[in-house]
């Protein structure tokens, strides 16, 4: 594999809209509008889940592995339905190349032989959902599905969940930017709180969205007491909906070896970060081959 890694996209298998369509509660799909609990209801690109539109467009972009990602802000993980999990899996493990799946989990009652069964058959990884995880305690209680992660030597992708209901009418803008950014900052902190790489040495993690730039505030963290510590090379943060300002910002934070491609399509797209042809190189494929394999392929090629 030598082509683009990008770690993060979004793409529904049928048999996933199908019981989006089945459902008549939050989360639910009428016809291509998506009605969820805590965000207005969102008119749905039918062509931004087009099988064959997608792959062409990968094609385009010589991606040679695109990692398809359950769209935790739909709140599927606390649910309990098993049938849309099944339904995210089932359609998911069958997508043609050069899409590969995230495993996801019921959190209301975790099926950890389950979750070990898919990491075996291909999956990429584990996602969790953010929200969940802002709070040292809560990654302690998530503790059984990191080993599982770990033990299987696969990565953790930390994406954002279920917006909070804002009191008054706000822009539709104003989840992804202000309540995903909130989430993933705080299972940022939380992580670092918690001293989750004293308590899983291999682990690997990557945050969707550049952690909701909460490298860049370690500055403040300094400054109020706290003490950034060295490089963490199996802590990383992807891309995506961020530009160069942002990815310049992290990368001096975290070195450019932490920073991976991840674009959130259909959401948003590749974005040229000006980094140098170099740097572009490691961010689209040694970095996220890291994450994913646990090795550099310039070392595994050796």
């Amino acid at each position: 594999m030598t082509g683009v890694i990008d770690v993060h996209q979004h793409l529904w298998p049928a048999e996933f809209v199908d019981r989006l369509r089945a459902r008549t509660e939050p989360p639910y799909l009428d016809g291509w509008t998506l009605h969820t609990a805590g965000e207005p209801a969102y008119e749905v690109d039918p062509a931004a889940h087009e099988l064959g539109k997608r792959v062409a467009i990968e094609q385009d972009a010589a991606t040679a592995l695109a990692g398809v990602s359950l769209s935790s802000p739909l709140g599927i993980e606390q649910l309990g339905d098993g049938a849309l999990l099944d339904a995210w899996h089932k359609g998911a493990a069958a997508l043609p190349e050069p899409f590969k799946a995230w495993a996801a989990v019921d959190l209301l009652e975790p099926d950890f032989d389950g979750l070990e069964s898919l990491l075996g058959k291909g999956f990429l990884g584990l996602q969790l959902p953010a929200h969940v995880l802002g709070t040292p305690a809560a990654w302690a209680e998530a503790g059984e599905l990191l080993a599982v992660a770990e033990r299987m030597n696969k990565p953790i992708l930390i994406h954002p969940g279920p917006a909070a209901s804002p009191v008054g009418a706000v822009p539709g803008w104003w989840a992804p930017v202000v309540d995903y950014t909130l989430q993933l900052q705080a299972a940022w902190w939380a992580w670092h709180a918690f001293a989750g790489r004293t308590a899983f040495p291999r682990l690997r993690l990557c945050f969707a969205a550049a952690a909701g730039l909460a490298p860049v505030h370690h500055e403040r963290l300094a400054a109020r007491g706290g003490r950034l510590g060295t490089i963490d090379p199996n802590l990383f943060v992807d891309t995506s909906s961020y530009g160069p300002q942002g990815i310049d910002a992290v990368a001096r934070v975290l070195g450019i070896d932490q920073v991976v491609h991840g674009t959130d399509r259909p959401y948003a797209g590749t974005v040229e970060l000006r980094q140098g042809a170099a740097a572009t190189a490691v961010i689209r494929y040694n970095n996220p081959h890291r994450l994913l394999f646990g090795v550099d392929p310039a070392a595994a090629e050796r």
